[in-house]
Order: C-alpha cells, then structure tokens, then sequence
C-alpha cells in the first residue's frame, strides 16, 4: 500500500486531514484531485478542502463537526479560532440500518482457554477481591494488602525506593556517582504463588458509601455487585464498617439483581459487630486465605469466542484516532458481534452529534428513546452547571488535532463499528445481551473504564494517540497506539501499534483482525498486557455528578 500525505475521511468531507507534516503552497494528491495547503498543516490536524464561509458546516466523516467562526480560505488550517463546536439533531425513533455482517469463516473455529462460572458466563482471569463498603474501611483493606501479597507471592510492582537510596549515596558522596543504577534494579524478587491459578488479590478501594446521597450509595453497591459477580473473579472479601449509606444488604441485593443464583465465596465483615480491629483483620485474612484456597482449583478451560465481552475505550486521543485504532477496533468489534460475543460503547459525551446513527442501529425502539434520553439528560445536567458537552476536548486532544468535541466523538464512535445496537444500558448495569451495548458514562478514562468492567467486559481495549496508563483491577486493558512515533516513544505501556494504517502499510480490516487475534491470546492468558505487567490498576467509580 503506497503511502498517503493526506485523506479525506468521508466523500462528503470539506475538510482534509494531513497524515504527514504539510508544507504551505506545497501540492498534495489524493484519489485524483489535487490540494493545496495555504499554511503548514502539521500531522493529524485539518485544512479546508473548499472555501468554507463564516457560519457554513463543516463536515468530516460525513457529520457534522463543527461551524466555521470566520471565513475559512481554501487550504487553510483548522484551529480552535476560525472552528466551534456543532453538532447535528437527532431524534428518538430510528431508521432500523441493515447490517452486514463480517465473514468469520476464519474465526469459526477459535476459543480462548477461560475460568468458567456457574451462571455460564468465562472469565479471562481469577482473582480475589478485597472491598470496602465505605472509605471508614480503606485503611483496613491496605493493611489487608501488605498482609497478604507478598507472602503469597504477588508482590510483583515495581520499586524505586532504591533508586531513592542511589541518589542519597550519590548526593552525600558530593555529587559523584556510587554505583550504577538500573531499571532491573526496581523489580522485587520474585515469590512463588502458593495458588497458581488465583491470577491476583485485588483492592478495590474508593471514596464512597456514606457522607452522599442515598442514590450515590445504592450506585456504588451496584458497581461493587458488578465487579463481586464478575466472571474474572473467583470470590470477595468485603470490609463494612455497619453504620454507613452502603449497607451490606444493598450490595447483597444488586448481587442477587445480576446473579439471582450467586454461589462464590464472598465474606462480609462488619467491624462494630466483630469488635476489635485486631480480630477483623484476623478472621479477614483467615476467610481470605480459605477462600483463594477454594478458588485455586479452578483451571483454564476453552471456550467459544462467544464468551468474550470486550469494553472498548479510548483515552488521550488525537487526530488519528478516528482513522487508524478506533476503526481499526470497530472492525474488531463487528467481527466478534457476529460471532455472538458482546461489546460495550461507552463514554456518552463522545457520542455527541452520531446520535441519530446509533439510534439508526437499534434493534428495538424502546432502545432508542433510551439512549436519546440518557443523551440529553446528560448534555442537560452539564449545561446547568455551565459547562456542556463541547467543552470535553482536553488540551492534548485539541493540540493533537480535536478541535471540537463533534470532531472528536465521531472518530470516537468507530470503536463500535458498524452493528446493531443490541441493548441500552445506564450505569452501573450489567450487560445480558450479545452485541453492541450502550453503557451511560462519562468521557473521563478510569471512570469509563471502571464501568465498563463493572458491566461485565472481561477484557478492555483502549485506544490512544497520545498515551495514557490506565488499567483496571481485574480485567486486561489492552493499549493501542493510534501511531508509530506514540508506539515507539511509550513502549512500555503499548500492546499494538496501527500506526502502519497511516503510514500506508496496512488496512484497517487486517489490523482490525490483529486485535482480536490479540484479545483472544490475552483472553487466554498467553500474554501479559503492559497494563498488568506495570501494575495499573485504576479504580474510579462515578457518583454521577457531572464528569466529562
């Protein structure tokens, strides 16, 4: 494939986007026509294909992504000064788009080996959790932690206390280096696991179950119900204090909500009924350990790619998102939704002015009206606290070539491909249909990626232009690189690259194929992702204030 300088995204488009560095009064090619560039046009932001008057649309990806604030001159760059935000209407009912699906013939007869659960549902890993139903608990559960991970060999983060102890040598010998230092030198020794198959002990602390509202309570037990009843995880251990918003009887009950036949070990502790806070440790740890004993004879089995729910999230984004990772994933994501697997689209504010085509793609009407509510419900609430939906590019993204949120969401959205909407789903639920679902949430990347698990994706695939470390607790978050300089520069933190789809050397189709090639050995087990390796596990639930 020869190697492109610039691309129009859509037919439709009067914008053009630079795939290189573009030079002023320099001409560039593409299918045919020529383009002229009046300014240098750095890679990944956008110049005007045609003359574009103040007022006038302007269209990439064939939406609506913004208004021109001035007139813009054929050739001339994009910026935040001559661009607002804008984005289309859209209404409730739907069009009812056929799909066509992808040929799976090569993928019929692939699996990935799995912890399978009593309620049907595989995990990608088994791990034990460790909860505490009100923040009172986060001290109790860290000392739950130094108790239990490095006896039991999981203690595998790395240190830099020693390269601490490497600059005090080095400061009090008057500036002249001790000795060498190295990174190998921040990795601790390993222990052997005294439970093979437990893939880890998990701590999920947070700043919630009382002092909030009622709702923010009744929210917070439903996303620990969520990771409690998760098929990556083998069992739980919760810390209650016995006084708090949360009560142990909330989470029991949006337990049963998801799993009405619920049988893993799971342990709740109230500390003003145990008395000391020696004998809650005490019997925490005992419980704790019988119950990973439990867990360890669990084994990996195959099973159909079926039973892969995959979360698909992007985070630190920039203007080749939308052309290289996120259709990349899309194509991914369709692949698997016609296998019978399950994917989830979140991030609502991102979704802004692609609306009506996902309302287009729903299966069922009632759908529909639901995520156009959900919608507006939430541009509103962010409105009345004076901010709203166009305010959610961040600066990198805006340096990086986003310069409207519209423009952004409609690269975002091609994470989902291009499958019908199977369900509507508002936070903290639990996805129980194949397909493409649609979970409420914020843009914000842990908050996004905290729920998406928490409704059951047992692996996530995050995209990034500009790089970000995010992880989860129990669920693998897949890193891919938007780009070839990005892949290179953050090496330690990227799984793939689809950089090649910009340097010309790929399609998106065959990178879109590389991924869920990817999940399905991660699924597995077969490789470790960076977000594991690093020991990124971020854990942010959202109170449903406003968080873009």
């Amino acid at each position: 494939m020869e190697q492109q300088k610039i691309l129009k995204a859509h037919p439709a488009d009067n914008v053009i986007v630079a795939l290189t560095d573009l030079t002023a009064g320099t001409t560039y090619k593409y299918e045919g026509n020529s383009y002229v560039p009046v300014n240098n046009i750095p890679a990944k932001h956008k110049f005007a294909a045609v003359p574009i008057p103040a007022g006038a649309d302007v269209i990439m990806y064939g939406v609506l992504v913004g208004k021109a604030g001035s007139d813009i001159a054929y050739g001339e760059l994009l910026t935040t000064g001559n661009t607002k935000h804008a984005s289309s209407s859209f209404e409730n009912a739907g069009k009812s788009i056929s799909w066509q699906a992808p040929d799976t013939t090569a993928w019929q007869h692939r699996t990935f080996n799995g912890y399978h659960r009593s309620d049907g549902s595989v995990g990608t890993a088994n791990y034990w959790l460790v909860i505490p139903l009100v923040f009172c608990e986060n001290g109790n559960v860290d000392t739950l932690k130094e108790a239990l991970l490095e006896p039991l060999g999981y203690a595998q983060k790395k240190s830099y206390a020693g390269y601490t102890r490497h600059l005090i040598s080095q400061y009090r010998n008057g500036g002249q280096a001790v000795s060498d230092y190295t990174s190998s030198n921040a990795v601790p020794g390993k222990v052997e696991r005294l439970f093979p198959q437990v893939t880890g002990v998990k701590f999920l602390t947070h700043e919630g179950g009382c002092g909030g509202t009622r709702q923010d309570a009744q929210t917070l037990c439903g996303l620990l119900a969520g990771y409690i009843t998760h098929p990556n995880v083998a069992g739980a251990t919760v810390l209650s204090l016995g006084c708090q918003n949360a009560q142990a009887s909330i989470l029991e009950a949006e337990i049963r909500k998801r799993n009405p036949a619920f049988d893993k070990p799971l342990y709740i502790l109230d500390q003003q009924k145990t008395g000391t806070e020696s004998l809650l440790l005490q019997e925490a740890i005992r419980l704790t350990f019988e119950g990973m004993a439990t867990a360890n004879a669990l084994t990996r089995q195959p099973a159909p790619l079926s039973k892969l729910c995959v979360g698909l999230e992007c985070g630190g984004s920039d203007g080749f998102s939308g052309i290289s990772a996120n259709p990349a994933l899309g194509h991914a994501s369709d692949l698997l939704v016609a296998m019978g697997g399950a994917v989830i689209l979140a991030e609502f504010p991102e979704l802004c002015g692609v609306e009506q085509n996902l309302i287009d793609r729903c299966t069922d009407p009632d759908n529909a009206v639901r995520f156009a509510d959900l919608i507006k419900t939430y541009s509103l609430r962010a409105q009345q606290v004076g901010s709203g939906f166009d305010m959610n590019p961040s600066p990198g993204n805006i340096k990086d070539g986003l310069i409207t949120d519209a423009m952004k969401s409609a690269g975002a959205a091609r994470k989902g491909g291009s499958s019908p909407v199977t369900a509507v789903l508002d936070y903290p639920e639990k996805v129980t249909r194949a397909g493409l679902n649609l979970l409420c949430t914020p843009g914000n990347d842990v908050e996004s990626t905290t729920a998406e698990v928490g409704a059951g994706a047992n692996v996530v695939v995050f995209t990034t232009g500009l790089g970000t470390p995010t992880g989860n607790p129990i669920a693998p978050v897949v890193k891919v690189a938007t780009n070839s300089i990005l892949a290179r520069k953050m090496n330690d933190i990227i799984d793939l690259n689809t950089g090649d789809i910009i340097d010309g050397k790929e399609s998106v189709e065959a990178a879109g194929e590389r991924i869920l090639d990817y999940i399905i050995q991660v699924a597995s087990g077969d490789i470790e992702v960076a977000a594991v390796r690093n020991g990124q596990e971020d854990f942010i639930p959202w109170k449903r204030g406003i968080s873009l």
